[in-house]
């Protein structure tokens, strides 16, 4: 590594704590403001006017200023001197994942058997939500409309795979799985099916009245911790990388660029959406105008108008930070034949020519300058051609925003499983990757 290198296994071990801490996007964001508060920012409410003083210029940490809706958060920080027109280097991110959701009417069950009846969100690989213990975490929103996160950290669910006895051809054919009758996990045995118990159960929990909750988001967790893996301890196993890696490393490269106090030539930016693993249309979402009217409002409370808030986009450059494939050593054939990334080889440039991402020439060379400033390598990824290519904030954030976008990430394996894997070494060279980016 570099002498610009800010981080090292002690920003993987961080990580790890990070995953475990959040096992909703609302804790996500939770965290991601704790960690910015320590580092001196405060939160702003977008129903207060923003004044200069918001928005000020600071020489210090103190300048840095954050936004916390819902599952979604952005933070920047306002180097000292900075114009109106000034533009910003954005890190975006998402806080979902994919898991199983609790349904409106929760309470169900049948033949002895107590259930929590569950709505698929995103693309999971169903089959890694089978006879594992989980938890159940979320929001809760009491009666007078405030909320409660909430976090049940402990075996309180199961989702039993029918016994191969019970069907032979599974190791022939398959696993075969139902949406809707196969992943309602299990919580307890009896065969009155109390309407409101789970929410009952909840409250008590919290430490709330009786019929004190209105309204829920919860979703269901792996209660296994993150861990090393493997001879050398080379690799992570754990829950949520996709993309909480992301949003902890953009936390940890803001949080070191606006502690530096150096002059920096753009503001710097962290954007973590949520509902990116069903489309981000939402408020919270990045196709929704939550980032947009928080640039916006920045550039205003410094003076500017809105040929200010135009120069400033056009000189904007985005890293969309996700997760990407690495080459599975079982699969090679699904993977392009020249671009296979390996884990600890180093963060991924994610190109498509179909803008399932948003990379182009000129954002892969706004990319090799901040690794190489860094001391970082980097790989590219390019989908097979006969295989669907996934998509990120990338493109939505180009198209809506008109900002310059480059799709990044880190290469891992079981994507979209209840637990995934990465290189140990590989988060902490993201961040400094990030860090030189948002310097630079």
């Amino acid at each position: 590594m570099s002498a610009a290198a800010r981080f090292d296994r002690g920003h993987t071990d961080d990580l790890m704590s990070f995953l475990a801490a959040s096992p909703s996007p609302y804790h996500a964001v939770a965290n991601a403001a704790e960690r910015l508060e320590k580092a001196g920012f405060r939160q702003v409410a977008e129903t207060d006017a923003w004044d200069a003083e918001t928005s000020a210029a600071s020489a210090t940490a103190s300048g840095g200023r954050y936004v916390l809706r819902g599952g979604a958060i952005v933070a920047w920080y306002v180097p000292e001197g900075s114009a109106a027109h000034t533009p910003f280097r954005i890190v975006g991110a998402h806080t979902d994942s994919p898991n199983l959701r609790v349904k409106p009417q929760p309470d169900s069950g049948a033949h002895g058997w107590r259930q929590v009846a569950v709505e698929i969100y995103g693309g999971p690989l169903l089959n890694s939500w089978l006879d594992r213990d989980l938890g159940l975490a979320g929001r809760l929103t009491l009666r007078d409309g405030s909320t409660r996160l909430v976090n049940i950290d402990r075996p309180l669910l199961r989702v039993p795979q029918l016994a191969i006895h019970l069907d032979r051809s599974v190791s022939s054919e398959g696993l075969k799985l139902d949406k809707q009758r196969h992943l309602q996990p299990v919580w307890g045995l009896g065969d009155d099916v109390r309407d409101g118990d789970l929410i009952a159960f909840l409250e008590e929990e919290c430490g709330l009245p009786a019929g004190e909750v209105a309204g829920w988001d919860l979703m269901t967790h792996s209660v296994e911790p993150p861990a090393y893996l493997g001879r050398d301890r080379e690799l992570v196993a754990g829950p949520r990388m996709d993309n909480l890696l992301s949003v902890h490393a953009g936390v940890a490269a803001l949080t070191a660029v606006a502690a530096s106090g150096e002059p920096l030539p753009a503001i710097p930016v962290l954007a973590a959406f949520d509902h990116e693993e069903n489309g981000s249309q939402s408020d919270t979402g990045a196709d929704g105008p939550l980032l947009g009217t928080v640039l916006e409002r920045s550039v205003f409370a410094r003076g500017g108008g809105y040929e200010d808030r135009a120069r400033a986009f056009a000189a904007t450059v985005c890293l969309s930070s996700d997760t990407g494939h690495a080459v599975h050593p079982n699969y090679a054939e699904r993977h392009d034949p020249t671009h296979h990334p390996r884990v600890n080889g180093g963060p991924i440039l994610k190109v498509n020519v179909n803008n399932r991402y948003a990379t182009d020439g000129s954002g892969r060379a706004v990319w090799a300058a901040a690794c190489e400033k860094a001391g970082v390598p980097f790989q590219s990824f390019v989908s097979h051609n006969s295989m669907p290519c996934g998509t990120t904030i990338g493109p939505i954030t180009a198209a809506r925003h008109g900002i310059r976008t480059v799709d990044i990430g880190v290469a891992i394996l079981s994507m979209h499983s209840a637990r995934e894997l990465c290189g140990a070494d590989d988060p902490y060279l993201l961040a400094n990757a990030l860090v030189a980016f948002l310097e630079s």
